[in-house]
């Protein structure tokens, strides 16, 4: 308990800038879904037709996964606040649409009736007796969006959002239990908070609080409710405002989501602030290779660190290849004829991926090369990162290489799949030759004696139009060239993995002892 509450004092300025994010992308997301959605569920009730196809296709939106939702839309919208926005606002409409539509259609006929038969209009029986008495019914439904939408959030920081979710994926990733109860702890009470905030709201308003208070003028009511309301769209707007103060047109660094390119990306960041007059904007924790190559691809980040061996496998489709030399060359010429976008100079070490068992397999079975591993691969279970088994140059084309076939594949995220191997939940997974988490475990990493995996050499890529605009980049971030081997790296990933120092300080620590810094 004293490490975390040593964890939350220490990085305070940090999670309240992301408290401010996360309720701002909430708030904004709810507050889009109800004007869509209220009017949504009054159109279904006037016109039957439509509820069937309208609330199917809600059904069907809340059915998709959150991940599989913000990887179709990345292309189209970018990343950032507005696809996490869109994704919460199609997530939220189900509830406030259904329950509009369920609460107005179940209201006694004979009211209805009555309504009619004392002249109403249409509109004004909308307005003076469905609304009122469906009103419980669409506050409920605006209850569990508001709620739903907190969690939800926490996927924001998957596509550069922000929010308490950059404590969570963080955490998971470099196995800090302390990280993330801080992004977790926080979004609950949000949670709590504004369900309770809601419930308030729908006691004043509700047409059986009003029967019960008479004697209070409207005006008062109506006056509490703007209040409230203002109150929490000036507070969601004033923590946005503190969380991107002093925000302007800057150069935006992006990063993966784990340890190393977290470290890369700080590094970047600090080198281009120390030698250039640029002013930077670090996007960092985004999700997987593509999410960040499209990213860059679509202008909303100027420079990540990206592999040779990604490049040409994963992103341009091409065979594994061996020579470095010749990766790196095929992906620069590529890279720049096909996206505007320019490789510099590698940054020294190879992270190529790699297998690795507990010391405790690899004595029972006598395993030393991944040759060794396939003779008894049919008795044990991989737990490999949820992209390796469909890589070309990850489990796929290892299998047919090795004649590799595992008991099991159960695919896990991040640093949970070491969490996994040690608790004998499997027994092989994929894992970086750079990753402190290996020395962290004590594990044994398999030789790829067949040499599969292609070199996957650290190199910085740039939009560019990005270097034509400021081309003093170049030389700032090829100042990096070559200062980083892969024990060196590996080291730096110790640090933040294990001894739970971050990203930011290790980067800069290591900058500072090479010299780098002026």
């Amino acid at each position: 308990m004293s490490g975390f509450w040593n964890y939350l004092t220490g990085n305070f300025d940090q999670i309240l800038s992301l408290l401010g994010e996360h309720v701002y992308l909430s708030i904004v997301s709810v507050l889009i879904a109800i004007i869509i959605g209220i009017p949504l569920g009054i159109l279904i009730s006037n016109e039957p037709k439509l509820s069937k196809p309208i609330i199917g296709t809600a059904n069907v939106i809340q059915a998709i996964p959150s991940l599989a939702l913000l990887g179709f839309i990345i292309p189209f919208i970018g990343i950032g606040s507005t696809p996490a926005i869109v994704m919460v606002v199609l997530y939220s409409l189900l509830p406030i649409v259904k329950n509009t539509y369920t609460g107005l259609t179940n209201i006694d006929r004979d009211i209805l009736e009555a309504a009619k038969g004392i002249g109403l209009t249409k509109g004004q029986t909308m307005k003076k007796v469905q609304l009122p008495l469906a009103f419980p019914m669409i506050m409920a439904g605006i209850r569990i969006s508001a709620v739903t939408a907190v969690g939800l959030m926490t996927i924001a920081a998957f596509v550069g959002a922000g929010g308490l979710g950059y404590l969570v994926f963080s955490g998971v990733q470099t196995v800090d239990n302390h990280m993330i109860l801080a992004g977790a702890i926080p979004a609950c009470i949000l949670a709590l908070l504004i369900d309770f905030v809601v419930g308030k709201l729908e006691t004043r308003l509700s047409y059986t609080s009003k029967q019960q208070h008479t004697s209070k003028p409207k005006k008062k009511a109506k006056k509490w409710v703007i209040t409230t309301a203002a109150i929490m769209v000036i507070a969601a707007g004033g923590l946005k405002v503190y969380s991107t103060a002093n925000a302007e047109d800057k150069i935006v660094i992006g990063s993966k989501n784990f340890s190393e390119q977290l470290i890369l990306g700080n590094m970047l960041a600090d080198v281009i602030e120390n030698k250039t007059d640029i002013q930077v904007d670090r996007k960092l924790n985004l999700g997987g290779s593509q999410v960040a190559f499209s990213a860059l691809k679509s202008g909303d980040i100027d420079v990540y660190v990206e592999y040779t061996g990604t490049g040409l496998v994963n992103i341009l489709k091409q065979p594994p290849e061996s020579d470095s030399d010749k990766v790196y060359d095929y992906v620069k010429k590529e890279f720049k004829q096909k996206y505007g976008i320019d490789l510099l100079q590698p940054l020294g070490f190879n992270n190529t991926y790699a297998l690795a068992v507990r010391q405790d397999t690899a004595k029972q079975y006598g395993i030393e090369t991944i040759s060794d591993l396939s003779k008894v691969s049919n008795g044990l279970i991989m737990g490999p990162t949820i992209e390796f088994p469909n890589r070309a140059d990850g489990l796929i084309g290892l299998s047919k290489t090795y004649n590799l076939a595992f008991k099991d594949v159960k695919a896990i995220d991040g640093g949970l799949r070491y969490t996994a191997l040690k608790n004998h939940k499997s027994d092989v997974i994929d894992a970086f030759s750079t990753d402190g988490l290996l020395q962290a475990f004590n594990l044994k990493v398999l030789k790829d004696d067949k040499q599969f995996f292609p070199p996957y050499y650290a190199v910085p890529i740039v939009k560019e139009e990005t270097l034509k605009e400021h081309p003093e980049l170049k030389k700032a971030l090829n100042s990096l060239s070559g200062k980083l081997t892969d024990e060196k790296m590996r080291e730096l990933n110790y640090k933040v993995d294990s001894l739970k120092q971050s990203p930011a300080k290790v980067a800069k620590d290591f900058l500072e002892e090479e010299g780098l810094l002026d």
